[in-house]
């Protein structure tokens, strides 16, 4: 008995193990598919491509974007530094 709940317990570590591999924080979450979200956006509303609105528009989103990426890492380090500060 004690035999099968070490193989199980052995197994279980393993699997978590290898589960763990595939998590990882990035960058810019998505990136893929937000330059598709930002292209279909401005075709939509700023006008065809090339024209001086669809290229406004997608200056726009890539400020909004660098903005919202800025806010994030601020409150990550922000969250890092009170749980220094407040080890209890």
């Amino acid at each position: 008995m004690p035999r099968k709940i070490a193989t199980r317990m052995f197994l279980f570590t393993l699997a978590g193990l290898l589960l763990s591999a595939c998590v990882s924080r990035t960058e810019v979450p998505m990136s893929a598919g937000l330059s598709e979200d930002d292209d279909t956006y401005c075709r939509t509303n700023g006008g065809p491509v090339g024209s001086a609105q669809y290229v406004a528009c997608r200056k726009d989103r890539d400020v909004q974007r660098g903005n919202a990426i800025t806010r994030a890492d601020k409150k990550q380090r922000d969250l890092g530094e009170w749980m220094m500060n407040h080890p209890n």
